[in-house]
């Protein structure tokens, strides 16, 4: 399991970022060590060792999961035939890779029509969804300016700031805590997200809900851009999204001794807070979240 141990090191070690990263990259590495194995007693071991140790690595990312038991479901596990199994898995991640840039380009189109001439659009974290999204919209010629918070602890507002100044968009980065202080500048706030579960509520890096209610309170628009394989089917069942703590050192390398440090990855926003939720059906109401995944994706809650 080469290729898994090595995809799944990195997603621990955050050196493969954002969720369609993550499930992309995970779907991949499964694919190719299921290719690589020469018996079905090597392919089961990938199948169910393999999927476990990518998951593990990142708890809060249905993406990943949902990639992944697309591949199991469509992969047979009592072969005879290597090339008529390996066609099988070309296959399953032919189709899933599909999935994955299809929603991803949808979104980005829909997404983009948000954006007009004028706007400052304030943005969290960093999702290749959101910055897509702006840069589709400055290339179809709409000026705009752009608000990103550092998004500490690893600081992945840095790789968004990095790309949007790439694209020629004007960006001005701000401290964390300073959101509130400079909502009254936007016009809307666009995050992506790591999970949306059956209610509509949505996890997304820490920090999310504390923009989101800013937004709320300055009556700014809340946008999420998301694709509808990041539904989490086991909130249907009444079980909460994980959020992941991470290693303390992230926030202080050396803390006096006694000090607690707890970092949390992750937060809640609730669907109350959320304008609208940016998907491959359209701009949707984060209440319909379970209707439009049962329409697009019924795999998923299989």
């Amino acid at each position: 399991m080469k290729s898994i141990k090595e995809t799944a090191g990195k997603i621990k070690r955050l050196e493969i970022q954002g969720a369609t990263n993550v499930a992309v990259s995970a779907a991949k590495a499964l694919a190719q060590d299921l290719l690589d194995a020469e018996t079905p007693a090597e392919a089961a071991r990938a199948l169910d060792e393999g999927v476990r140790k990518l998951v593990s690595a990142r708890d809060t990312e249905p993406m990943l999961r949902n990639g992944l038991k697309y591949v199991q479901s469509h992969v047979p596990r009592d072969w005879t035939d290597r090339d008529e199994f390996r066609e099988a898995v070309e296959r399953a991640s032919a189709e899933i890779q599909g999935f994955f840039k299809e929603s991803k380009t949808r979104i980005v189109e829909i997404g983009a029509r948000r954006v007009r001439d004028g706007d400052t659009i304030l943005t969290h974290c960093h999702s290749s969804a959101v910055t897509g999204t702006l840069v589709e919209a400055h290339n179809q010629g709409r000026r705009f300016r752009v608000i990103q918070t550092e998004t500490r602890p690893k600081y992945q507002g840095r790789i968004t700031a990095r790309e949007l100044v790439e694209a020629g968009i004007d960006t001005t980065m701000i401290v964390d805590s300073a959101a509130r202080h400079f909502m009254k500048e936007i016009d809307f706030v666009v995050v992506g997200s790591d999970a949306i579960t059956s209610e509509g509520n949505v996890i997304n890096k820490i920090g999310t809900s504390q923009v989101a209610l800013a937004a709320s309170e300055a009556r700014i628009p809340f946008y999420v851009v998301s694709t509808l394989l990041k539904f989490d089917p086991v909130t249907i069942r009444g079980r909460y999204e994980a959020i992941e703590e991470r290693d303390t050192g992230e926030i202080w390398d050396a803390p006096p001794e006694g000090l607690k440090i707890r970092n949390p990855a992750f937060d809640v926003t609730r669907r109350d807070y959320i304008h609208g939720v940016i998907t491959e059906e359209g701009v949707i109401s984060p209440h319909s979240i379970l209707e439009a995944v049962h329409r697009h994706y019924p795999w998923i809650l299989e």
